[in-house]
């Protein structure tokens, strides 16, 4: 009996013996399933905005006439649930429309294939904020940099035909590499100030270089905006930079900084009622006008209350 199982041979299944490599590359391409949404997760740190406005009205309404029409993009995870790669906005239709599953492509991906696959997919977007190139890009450029340090699947190529990862981003989203780092230099600007860069209340240049200043001194900078009404201009920023670098950037010189007047601009009167504006003396100074407002009332209600002693 020990003999017969030690000459025991372990037959090859029928279907994996005529088993070609076209059908085992078939067997490993990605399927199109219906998944309960239930069971999907978001993407980890997606840089991506889902915007509920008219584009997003129309999606639920084409969603709820004939479902999901192109299939989202997911990877399984290793506990079995599934991670959303592209269809963001289409899952959030179906969530809005009151559907239970999300037609879907299941693929095979590797951590940092699937950050790729995530930014190239939502770069095709007709409207991407800053904020969203800024923390796409930088996503996945380390990705890529990432998978640069891996010997290629095929080993066909020479290291020396690969681009430096920078080089080759540029190339696939057609910018510069230096334009990709300003956008990257973005994702160091505190919460406020980014926000304003994507309501274009502050320039993308000027961005670039706040983004230079340590956490304390943007946010220093962002009262300083609110005090004098006004946002850096390039070369009041570069200026920043330089006091930052030379370590003289204190609350006193982003103050001064804020205050100067930019050439060609005109003067932003503190109270936009001109009712108020007109009774505010030319020789009070620029930024000093709410101060002048506030000792007139308290001037004015002294007055009152000494009037309403005598009438007693």
């Amino acid at each position: 009996m020990a003999r017969s199982r030690e000459n025991k041979i372990e037959l090859t299944a029928y279907d994996d013996l005529f088993e070609t490599d076209e059908s085992r590359a078939e067997a490993n391409l990605s399927k199109i399933r219906e998944i309960p949404i239930l069971e999907i997760d978001e993407f980890p740190d997606h840089p991506f905005k889902v915007l509920m406005d008219e584009d997003m009205e129309q999606l639920v309404d084409s969603v709820r006439r004939s479902g999901v029409m192109t299939p989202a993009t997911v990877r399984q995870k290793e506990d079995g649930r599934y991670e959303l790669i592209s269809g963001h906005r289409r899952k959030k239709a179906c969530e809005l429309a009151g559907l239970e599953t999300l037609k879907c492509e299941v693929k095979e991906l590797t951590r940092d294939e699937a950050i790729i696959v995530m930014v190239e997919s939502n770069l095709q977007r007709t409207t991407i904020l800053p904020s969203e190139k800024a923390f796409a890009y930088k996503m996945r450029l380390e990705a890529m940099k990432r998978q640069a340090g891996r010997p290629p699947k095929d080993n066909s190529s020479p290291l020396g035909t690969h681009l430096r990862s920078d080089a080759e981003l540029a190339e696939k989203v057609g910018e510069s590499r230096n334009q990709i780092q300003r956008y990257i230099r973005l994702t160091e600007l505190v919460p406020e100030i980014l926000q304003m860069v994507d309501e274009r209340q502050i320039a993308f240049r000027p961005a670039v270089e706040i983004s230079y200043l340590s956490e304390e001194q943007q946010y220093t900078l962002l009262e300083a905006m609110g005090y004098n009404d006004a946002t850096p201009s390039l070369a009041q920023a570069i200026k920043m930079k330089k006091f930052m670098q030379e370590g003289k950037l204190t609350d006193g010189v982003i103050q001064s900084i804020m205050q100067e007047e930019k050439p060609n601009q005109k003067e932003k009167p503190t109270f936009k009622d001109e009712r108020i504006t007109k009774l505010i003396p030319k020789s009070i100074p620029r930024g000093q006008e709410t101060d002048f407002v506030i000792k007139a009332l308290e001037f004015y209600n002294r007055h009152l209350q000494r009037s309403k002693a005598h009438e007693r």
